[in-house]
């Protein structure tokens, strides 16, 4: 008889039926806003330490994994990804301190990507450091590297399981060997060296089983000195009457000057500077309030430059001096053009800048004092970042576009001629793909771009499948990338879309605040006007048509699915910001408010969230698309709770046939550092889903 009933079970999932999922306990909470209830009935699956969650979440996973694995070619999609991935990709080397090259290269499907070392650009590479061997399963993740300033000792900092808290270990360089200094409980921090020792930042010890759901306050800086134990690391600076504030401190090259920056209360960041050559020196204000963004790019003597978007929303290069360091005294280097700004690099004896034009890079070189502009040429339509150092002969630069895997390039920093130093060799032909841009209008007449790529002779006939992806918020832009996991996709006739909506950085601040609080309904405007214009235009049709985001993103896809549930055949709300009522209450959720706004601030505000928020915007006898939420249990970002309150509403709500699921990952967190394993396996899910759902075949 079981062996019947589950011969039915899986004859109903591979007729599209969805599947049937585990009902979950409602316990009766009501929340009350300026005099307004509000019911919120799973409030029991924000405890991620209960064994009623736990529960939950192994009946969840146990209807998904049985659904995915009756997709009849999962399997093959995820050899396909695994084909597709497995060639080797090289970063852009870069000079350190010891005067040696380094750079990060994966030979094709190791989970994490493996430090080098070089004596030049041109001599042979030498394993340095193997992220691989922190862990048997490639969960623990390298964050950052940073050498002290004569470059015989690194201090590395990892994450393990996706977390966002960090550990703190120091090498020597010469011999590879651990010291034995060791910090944990680091969060959202570098190392700053300065002498025999380093800075750093902190939280306090979490409470033990709420690590990666207790909300985070109270940031501060610590001096850890090497040899010593964490137990004895000095506090650096604290404010306790700002306990939800970000506080960072880093030291330049020649340790002569120290900057703190300040943020979480406004969309940008204060900065203060201290001059290390002055004994007992006191670090001095350069920015009055944190409504823009402020980041030294270089120092040179008394110098310091700046990328800031003070006075200037498509960003502007200006230099200060340590002896008057006022913003009042900055002046300009580069003055805001047309087209965002977005980087600074110091190269030989020139400042290369890239500046972002409709979500492209173009490059242009110039002299230290702004002078001489010229454009550096770029291989075509994507994105280029450089790596160069002062005095250097050369710089490299990488380069991708949605049809060009990562490549990069050694540039003569005064001909500006470049050289292929780095090209990866695929296991799949890319020529056979192009891509364009459109642009096309938004609710309100705004003209929106958007990258398409699709196969060379692709023909809209209103059948084609179309994965439409985008994120909108944060100032984050979404700019021309190459990714391997699209290729099965592509290869069967799909559509990848990528949409630049209000909210993101592509057109300065204007821009990004255009898709922020009481805006914020700009984004998903723009968000559905894609979809639709899509189908006007002849690309796809609604039964064709999956939208997907992540995080922020993840957000985007839940308010567009609960708005226009008739609009979208399947939706992919990935680590998803889905109770907008209540984020900001986990982790550092209170550092989206200058975005989003929050609950508690007003009575308009909270009924703008209200209105929006994907967890309260779902209704009963609602038929929804196809959908496959995704979350992790180390996801200190996003807290799963909103993904698995968001999925349990969907499964009492949804009226219609297709499935309702949830993907919870296990040992992995917002993305950061996922190993490739984990990756493939996911993305292999989420693809197969998808293309089952748009009825396509592998």
């Amino acid at each position: 008889m079981k062996r019947i009933l589950t011969f039915i079970a899986m004859a109903l999932i591979m007729a599209g039926c969805a599947p049937k999922a585990p009902v979950a306990r409602e316990d009766g909470t009501v929340d009350e806003y300026f005099g307004e209830k509000v019911a919120d009935p799973y409030r029991w699956l924000e405890d991620d330490n209960s064994l009623e969650t736990a529960a939950w979440v192994k009946a969840q996973n146990k209807v998904t994994d049985h659904y995915l694995k009756g997709i009849p070619f999962r399997g093959k999609i995820l050899s396909r990804l695994k084909e597709v991935s497995n060639y080797e990709k090289v970063g852009v080397p870069y000079k350190e301190r010891d005067g040696k090259w380094y750079f990060f290269r994966n030979d094709g499907l190791q989970n994490q990507s493996v430090m080098y070392q070089m004596d030049t650009p041109d001599s042979e590479p030498r394993l340095f450091l193997d992220p691989n061997k922190l862990s048997d399963d490639g969960t623990v993740a390298l964050k950052g590297t940073y050498f002290n300033k004569d470059g015989s000792l690194m201090a590395y900092s990892i994450s393990r399981s996706g977390s966002d808290w960090q550990e703190f270990y120091v090498m020597d360089v010469n011999t590879g060997k651990l010291l034995d200094d060791h910090i944990e409980w680091a969060k959202f921090s570098g190392a700053a060296w300065r002498g025999d020792g380093f800075y750093y930042s902190a939280y306090g010890i979490p409470e033990e089983g709420h690590e990666f759901s207790v909300k985070n306050e109270g940031h501060k800086v610590f001096y850890h000195k090497i040899g010593t134990p964490q137990t004895e690391d000095t506090l650096f600076y604290g404010n306790p009457d700002e306990p939800l504030r970000f506080y960072l401190l880093d030291t330049n090259e020649e340790e002569t000057m120290a900057f703190l920056y300040e943020d979480g209360a406004d969309v940008g960041n204060n900065l203060y500077v201290m001059d290390l050559r002055i004994p007992d020196g006191k670090f001095v204000q350069m920015t009055a309030d944190m409504k823009n963004s402020c980041n030294p790019v270089e120092t040179d003597g008394d110098l310091i430059y700046i990328l800031t978007n003070r006075e200037a929303p498509m960003n502007r290069l200006v230099v200060a001096d340590i002896k008057n360091p006022s913003y009042t005294a900055w002046k300009d280097v580069l003055p805001a053009g047309g087209c965002v700004l977005d980087g600074v690099t110091f190269a030989g004896g020139r400042l290369i800048a890239t500046y972002m034009q409709d979500a492209a890079t173009h490059a242009y070189a110039f002299a230290p004092d702004g002078s001489g502009k010229t454009e550096i040429a770029l291989p075509g339509l994507g994105s280029a970042s450089f790596s160069g150092k002062k005095g250097e002969e050369e710089c490299f630069f990488a380069y991708s576009s949605f049809t060009t895997p990562g490549t990069i390039y050694r540039m003569d920093t005064e001909t500006l001629d470049s050289k292929v130093f780095a090209k990866p060799e695929t296991a799949f032909e890319t020529d056979g793909f192009e891509s364009v841009q459109v642009f096309f209008p938004s609710r309100d007449g705004t003209m929106i771009p958007m990258f398409l790529t699709y196969r060379k002779g692709m023909v809209p006939d209103g059948t084609n499948p179309v994965y439409l992806y985008g994120y909108g918020g944060f100032d984050i832009s979404l700019t021309p990338g190459f990714s391997a996991m699209r290729i099965p996709f592509l290869e069967k006739g799909g559509i990848y879309a990528q949409v630049n909506l209000r909210g993101g950085g592509e057109y300065g601040e204007a821009w990004h605040l255009a898709g922020t609080r009481m805006n914020k309904q700009n984004v998903f405007d723009d968000f559905i006007a894609a979809a639709e214009w899509l189908i006007a235009q002849g690309y796809t049709s609604k039964e064709k048509l999956a939208i997907v985001g992540g995080s922020n993103g993840g957000l985007l896809v839940g308010a567009c699915m609960t708005q226009r549930p008739d609009l979208f055949a399947v939706a992919i709300p990935q680590v998803g910001v889905m109770d907008m009522l209540r984020y900001h209450k986990f982790t550092i959720g209170w550092n989206w408010a200058p975005d989003y706004g929050t609950s508690e601030e007003s009575q308009e505000m909270f009924r703008y969230l209200r209105a929006y928020s994907p967890l309260h915007n779902l209704k009963p006898g609602t038929a929804y698309p196809a959908t496959l939420v995704t979350t992790a249990d180390h996801d200190d970002r996003v807290v799963p709770a909103h993904s698995f309150k968001f999925a349990a509403t969907l499964q009492k709500c949804n009226s219609g046939d297709k499935p309702a699921l949830i993907r919870i990952d296990t040992k992995a967190g917002h993305g950061g550092g996922k190993p490739l394993a984990k990756v493939l396996e996911e993305q292999a899910d989420i693809y197969a889903f998808i293309m089952y759902n748009l009825g396509m075949e592998y």
